[in-house]
């Protein structure tokens, strides 16, 4: 699918259209527990309220409605963009396959084949998901939705951004950063675009798991840089091996730098988000939380704006944050 339509913010305005009635405009939540930790205000955006658990709902939505044709869809994922494109391709009728890591949270693999897809496994550390699918597809009327690098799905995760907008607007507020849980950068990007025409006081940052930082690295090279290794992070979500072709010169062109938490920093936000928030949230969709709460002096303004990205956490995971880091802090 990809590059075969423009991506601009009239193809977001287009998604956003596509998916009213069908996607939930997920609440800008703030708490004066989590201000005070911060040291400013904290909105939250909690995509983890979103249909299958995560943003990727908007943008499985917005690439299978633009399908023609009646094959079915393929897609590789560890589990959020999975269970989107899963979800979506069952309402208009198509088959799924979704090729997921083995080691993938075991809620997100059973997800998945709940809402019908045929889950194909692999080994995140020794086989490549790339030709793992193009084998699959060989023969089969199957359309690939990449997870990041596509302008359909771009175009549906820029409609956060929409909504933070409106929703920043009307908590009368009017600049500030806004931090983003950030795999290969189509969120961030998609945000990035929307707010860039639609509340360009707001600055854009990507917020990564250390380790697994290639977006920030790479934006600081001014080109894509790798991560050595896929795996050994529990932000699952957000490991990818490099930015993409298509978001990189995007977030270069509109994002500022990246900022790096540690594991144990997004956990101690999982914990804080469920205590301050009553919300769940997954360690890969907390990162930007725990760094709008732990790492101030890396942030200006007195307000910041995080997305929640995903509330698809493995219970053990989330049981752990929470008896280890209860107090909210």
């Amino acid at each position: 699918m990809a590059g075969k339509v423009a991506l601009n913010f009239n193809l977001i305005e287009a998604a956003a259209t596509q998916l009213k009635g069908h996607a939930r405009v997920t609440p800008l939540l703030n708490s004066p527990f989590l201000d005070d930790i911060a040291g400013r205000r904290v909105w939250v955006k909690a995509e983890c309220l979103q249909h299958t658990g995560s943003f990727k709902f908007r943008g499985g939505w917005s690439a299978v409605s633009a399908l023609t044709g009646e094959g079915g869809v393929l897609a590789y994922s560890s589990g959020n963009h999975a269970q989107g494109v899963a979800a979506a391709a069952k309402a208009h009728g198509r088959a799924a396959v979704i090729v997921m890591p083995s080691d993938a949270p075991a809620i997100k693999l059973a997800n998945t084949r709940a809402l019908g897809a045929d889950v194909v496994t692999y080994d995140r550390t020794t086989e490549n998901r790339e030709e793992i699918g193009a084998a699959l597809a060989k023969g089969r009327d199957l359309t690939l939705i990449r997870p990041y690098d596509e302008p359909q799905v771009i175009a549906g995760q820029g409609t956060v951004g929409l909504e933070i907008a409106q929703q920043t607007a009307e908590a009368e507020v009017d600049s500030g950063e806004v931090l983003v849980c950030c795999g290969g950068g189509g969120l961030t990007s998609g945000i990035a675009l929307a707010l860039a025409e639609a509340a360009p006081s707001f600055r854009v940052r990507p917020v990564e798991p250390a380790g697994f930082d290639d977006v920030a690295r790479s934006l600081e090279a001014g080109k894509i840089e790798h991560n050595a290794t896929l795996g050994g992070s529990i932000c699952d979500s957000i490991v990818t091996p490099q930015p993409g072709d298509i978001t990189f010169p995007i977030m270069k062109k509109l994002c500022d730098s990246g900022l790096v938490v540690t594991d144990e920093e997004a956990l101690r936000a999982v914990a804080a988000a469920f205590q301050r928030l009553k919300i769940v949230v997954e360690p890969g969709g907390a990162v930007a939380l725990a760094a709008a709460l732990y790492h101030g002096s890396e942030i200006e303004g007195d307000d910041v704006v995080v997305v929640a990205t995903g509330g698809n956490v493995d219970p053990a995971i989330f049981a752990t944050a929470i008896s280890t880091y209860g107090d909210g802090r």
